[in-house]
């Protein structure tokens, strides 16, 4: 146990935030550089090394979270980063990215303020690379046996990972022109610099990972193709097909769906672009969707000179304590402040869009909204509440609906679809054709990022035991398993 007392002597501190006039006026990450490490320890102290520890049952990658936590509060940052890595290959993203919900149901979570576990988590992976404690880990010999992934988000990463350390010779497959999928152009630079993208696909190459950008296969490179060269296939396309808001003025100018606006950001942090061509430069801006897509709109329009941002949410404020239908250790549904919610703008909860206002030139100009409410479990617009807000741009961030079939990735391979429209598949992840096998949102549907690599990491245990017979890689949830959610 780390700090027999520290969850009592100790209280709660997370990581330390630049100020917002500072923040938003560049694109790098808003936490201070070098702020955790002072107060990381006695926060990792603060782990109870419960009986149980229900940490685990939060997180779908099975984290050795007191392990780790009581490295960390010794000091003992390498051990601490094997601990780590022993069921997550991707850290640095999860402790930027990740909600969190092991801390929801951390144990001390029940009537104290829980562990840090996410900004211990950083603190632990940020110090192995600065130490070196990162390095490849090729194979120590090769099975003959080749395998294609499809998609470079967390899923396919995790995936190709674990089956390039197998033996396998692993080919990543991306149809966009650099490495990370959402990873790369959904979630903006001051969420997660590039930077730490950048040098997993390094450590990745050097492990005998090979990429292959600008190919999407179903259109660049028919499915056939692909298993003909390959003995093996991972689909790990995401859930990338946006959900639409179908009323009237939706063909206007300046309203997008959010996928279309954030990687326009990032490309130019990229460098590819120098300004951006959907911008919120002096727009008053409306986000519809109140999830962390919309946040990240929320954030991007703030740094681009947004004159307003509002955002739109069609479900009623949540509270800022469990409900006593969500008890611990599920997973609440909170109000959340992001770190883009504290720069600035206005959450409206409860309404809906009725239509859209264009100007002669056909360009958005303002957005109709009214109050809803729930009323014997359906949605009802209240009567009397209809009301206007200006709008020059309106960026669509209500999730996604499955994956891309437009490309004909689907229907090349034959692919089964489940109920809800996600790619099918059975107890080791394979689909309804031989050797392909489906890994993250592809089949799940939209879902969070240790989800996706826990996929990967389960996924590609099936693959490794198709392609040799057995396996030794680790499988750490069932394409069945579900969040720990009421």
């Amino acid at each position: 146990m780390a700090d027999p007392k520290g969850f009592l002597t100790t209280g709660r501190e997370v990581a330390q935030t630049r100020p917002v006039g500072e923040r938003v006026k560049d694109w790098n990450e808003v936490y201070v550089p070098g702020s955790l490490l002072p107060i990381i320890s006695k926060q990792a102290g603060r782990c109870m090394d419960c009986g149980i520890p229900f940490c685990h049952n939060g997180c779908p990658l099975g984290n050795l979270i007191p392990e780790w936590n009581d490295y960390a509060y010794r000091e003992d940052w390498t051990a601490a980063s094997e601990r780590l890595h022993a069921t997550n290959n991707f850290p640095e993203f999860t402790g930027r990215l990740c909600p969190a919900p092991c801390e929801s149901a951390c144990v001390l979570g029940i009537n104290q303020p829980a562990v840090t576990i996410k900004n211990v988590e950083v603190s632990i992976i940020d110090k192995a690379w600065d130490s070196g404690d990162v390095t490849p880990q090729p194979p120590e010999r090769l099975s003959g046996k080749t395998v294609a992934v499809i998609g470079s988000g967390p899923a396919g990463l995790a995936a190709a990972q674990q089956l390039t350390r197998a033996g396998h010779t692993v080919v990543v497959y991306e149809r966009a022109d650099r490495i990370g999928g959402l990873l790369r152009y959904g979630i903006p630079e001051f969420k997660m610099e590039k930077s730490h993208i950048n040098r997993r696909i390094e450590q990745m190459r050097a492990e005998g990972t090979k990429f292959r950008t600008e190919v999407e296969i179903g259109a660049d490179m028919p499915a056939d193709a692909l298993r003909r060269r390959y003995d093996a296939v991972v689909v790990a396309a995401g859930a990338t097909v946006s959900r639409d808001l179908p009323v009237p003025g939706r063909e206007l100018g300046g309203v997008h769906f959010a996928m279309e606006y954030l990687p326009l950001s990032n490309k130019v942090q990229e460098g590819d672009l120098t300004v951006s061509p959907i911008s919120a430069e002096g727009k008053h801006v409306v986000v519809i969707g109140g999830g962390d897509t919309g946040a990240d709109c929320v954030g991007t329009a703030h740094r681009q000179g947004a004159l307003s941002v509002t955002q739109l949410e069609i479900m009623p404020r949540p509270g800022e304590d469990r409900n006593a239908n969500q008890p611990w250790p599920t997973f609440p549904m909170l109000y959340k402040v992001t770190s883009a919610h504290e720069e600035g703008g206005e959450r409206l909860y409860s309404v809906s869009t009725t239509h859209f206002e264009g100007d002669e030139d056909g360009n958005v100009q303002s957005l109709h909204l009214i109050e809803v409410e729930f009323k014997d479990g359906k949605l009802e617009q209240k009567a009397g509440t209809e009301r206007v807000i200006p709008a020059q741009l309106v960026t669509l961030a209500m999730g996604f609906t499955g994956t891309d079939q437009a490309n004909g990735l689907v229907e090349q391979f034959g692919l089964g679809l489940d109920e809800r429209g996600n790619i099918a598949r059975d107890a080791d992840y394979a689909t309804n054709v031989e050797g392909v096998y489906v890994a993250g949102d592809a089949g799940r549907g939209q879902s969070l990022i240790v989800w996706a690599i826990a996929e990967g990491r389960s996924a590609a245990r099936g693959v490794d035991r198709f392609l040799t017979g057995t396996s030794a890689l680790p499988a750490p949830i069932r394409p069945t398993d579900r969040s720990l959610m009421v």
